[in-house]
């Protein structure tokens, strides 16, 4: 059964919240002409269009399943700008590397859901990347000062076992007790399909072509659009924002820092190929680049040789003559997840857990029917990062169920210490309420809210 309030505050922490947000919030001079102000709080400003655009997205996130009133989605948005307001009061701060780091997460999480991110920059209206960015900066350091508030709020709350007894029970009493989706723990052991030294030797020598070409007055934009590896050259011209605090590969985060103006780079390799760099501009802590990027080809012979390899790793440990955890040490050349017994960590949580129902369909159809200790099929995957084969193993798996005490004791204590915090913040948004300069529209005065935002004065 899905509850408005769960659903909300699910929903609310999300970064694409924040991002449809950001077209209403940029120029509030022209926009207040065409776009009425629900609410002012403190110094901060709540749009009509922001309460539709927040409806829409919690619509979308539910899949039409719970749906909120104009009245509801303004006091939830009310509640955000009364915490923004007060962590600047409060003298709360964020790093520019805290914001670009967010930035960079909210960029390839939304290129992720559009596919590319000319669709991102297409579908809501921007120039290019430098103006996503930079609409994007001042949406995740309100995200951020909203966050860091929260903490200063609850930092000494905590929850005791009796205390997560007594909720897990009142769920249980109510008939409310949530249902815990499938999750799955996943280790693998990957071999990569290496081109040869010949090869190799090609595309260095064709990169050093290229930079002379383009030391002799060629385009370094147009050699990268007809001969980069990198689909990616196609936006802006292939120019790239780079700062050591960037996700960036590291070896290319070094070359772009170790350029002067307009140079151009020799051949370097890393994870993705082999590069040359050219520097456009120095700002500040920010390097301007372009990039050349090329894939050694690797023959068909080289692949049959490694799926086999791999497929007799995978026999050995079936056989008993080796453990996937040896395996692994010994086998496999994926980085990420060599050091930790080929453990897969979540993307997007950094954990090791995976809810099955949130899975990209292609891994979700490779892993779903294996049980806890199987192993899947040998089979083929190409990255940016080049070609190879892998196999999956199956360490854990917990399926859909209605949650346990026992069984899931950590996930009630994150939900029951997750309620005393709310409760904290909500008692805290009521004193500071009283004390915080509030106007409501005439429009949205007639709303009847939780908390006391019309400053009423009460019976007793």
């Amino acid at each position: 059964m899905l509850h408005k309030t769960t659903i909300l505050k699910y929903i609310k922490f999300l970064p694409i919240i924040a991002f449809l947000l950001i077209g209403s919030q940029t120029v509030h001079a022209q926009k207040e002409k065409i776009d009425g102000v629900a609410v002012v709080v403190g110094k901060n400003i709540v749009l009509d269009s922001d309460i539709e655009k927040f409806k829409q997205e919690v619509k979308l996130r539910s899949e039409g399943k719970v749906t909120f009133t104009d009245c509801e989605m303004l006091e939830e948005l009310m509640q955000q700008k009364l915490l923004s307001h007060h962590a600047v009061i409060d003298s709360v701060t964020v790093s520019e590397t805290e914001i670009n780091g967010s930035v960079d997460r909210s960029v390839q999480y939304f290129t992720q859901q559009y596919g590319s991110l000319d669709k991102v920059i297409k579908a809501y209206g921007f120039n290019d990347l430098d103006d996503l960015k930079g609409e994007l900066y001042k949406v995740q350091k309100e995200n951020l000062l909203i966050e860091k508030e929260q903490q200063k709020i609850t930092e000494k709350v905590d929850v005791t076992p009796e205390e997560v007894r007594l909720y897990y029970n009142g769920l249980k009493d109510a008939g409310e007790l949530p249902e815990f989706a499938a999750e799955v723990e996943l280790a693998q052991i990957v071999l990569k399909a290496e081109p040869s030294q010949e090869e190799i030797d090609r595309i260095i020598a064709e990169l050093k072509q290229l930079k002379k070409e383009i030391l002799d007055g060629a385009s370094f934009r147009m050699k990268a659009v007809i001969n980069s590896n990198d689909p990616s050259v196609t936006q802006n011209g292939g120019r790239m924002e780079v700062t050591k605090e960037s996700n960036f590969i590291k070896e290319f985060k070094e070359v772009s820092f170790s350029l002067e103006e307009g140079e151009i780079s020799e051949p370097f390799k890393t994870a993705f190929g082999y590069h040359i760099i050219q520097l456009h501009k120095i700002k500040g802590n920010t390097r301007i680049v372009s990039h050349i990027l090329l894939q050694p080809k690797v023959p068909d012979s080289k692949l049959k040789e490694t799926q086999d390899k791999l497929e007799k790793i995978k026999q050995d440990i079936k056989d008993g003559t080796i453990t996937f955890e040896e395996a692994v040490k010994k086998y496999s050349e994926d980085k990420a997840s060599k050091n930790n017994g080929g453990l897969i960590l979540n993307p997007f949580t950094g954990e090791s857990k995976f809810d099955l129902t949130r899975m990209d369909p292609a891994f979700y159809a490779r892993v779903n029917d294996l049980k806890k200790g199987e192993m899947s099929d040998v089979f083929y995957d190409e990255t940016r990062e080049g070609k190879m084969y892998k196999f999956i193993l199956m360490k854990e798996r917990t399926d859909t169920h209605t949650a346990d005490i026992v069984e899931d004791y950590v996930k009630i204590q994150d939900l029951a210490l997750n309620k005393k915090k709310e409760e904290t913040i909500e008692e805290w948004s009521k004193e500071k309420i009283k004390d915080t300069y509030i106007k409501i529209s005439e429009d949205h005065a007639i709303c009847k809210f939780k908390k006391n935002w019309k400053k009423e004065i009460k019976n007793k």
